[in-house]
């Protein structure tokens, strides 16, 4: 498998347990990350190297997607990661997208979940996609709103007691069935 997405400002590609190890633990304990998705409870290389064998290259292996390392053209920069999940709870694939916190507020995060959109709508031959946020992250709602994406109310996933706003393409609905 192989994905290569550019954009203007952005390259996002597959996720490598032995090139983003390093990146991944610092994003999956920046305070952002635990602040709005969650603690991983994520703390060293190695975890940071299995958790992208049993999280991330496991779902490019079952489902052909999964999250991108978002990386700054210009630089070569590592960002965050952006990509497609599926999720227990929900009937679709959702767009995510995390950055470090030094990164944020410049555009980057709704550059690279269009780019996330455009790939799975055409790439992909996806048409109903979701995105969930933590009710208090504005800043991510809005991103799921300029993809045309709108609000469907809260939810519970399964497994976790917190509450999540749920976003979706026109016509589809958060609730599975």
């Amino acid at each position: 498998m192989s994905v290569q997405i550019e954009t203007e400002r952005l390259r996002l590609r597959l996720i490598s347990p032995a090139l983003d190890a390093a990146n991944t633990l610092a994003l999956l304990n920046d305070p952002g990350f635990l602040r709005f998705i969650g603690d991983r409870d994520v703390r060293t290389e190695q975890q940071a190297r299995d958790y992208i064998a049993t999280r991330v290259l496991a779902s490019y292996a079952l489902h052909g997607f999964g999250m991108y390392a978002v990386e700054r053209s210009a630089d070569g920069a590592w960002l965050g990661n952006a990509g497609l999940v599926r999720r227990d709870g929900l009937p679709g694939p959702d767009i995510g997208y995390a950055l470090l916190q030094e990164y944020a507020g410049q555009g980057y995060a709704g550059e690279a979940a269009r780019a996330v959109f455009s790939h799975a709508r055409g790439a992909l031959g996806l048409q109903d996609l979701y995105g969930i946020t933590d009710p208090d992250n504005l800043a991510s709602a809005a991103i799921l709103r300029r993809l045309g994406m709108q609000q469907r109310g809260l939810l519970q996933l399964p497994g976790s007691e917190e509450w999540v706003t749920c976003f979706a393409t026109p016509g589809a609905a958060c609730i599975a069935g």
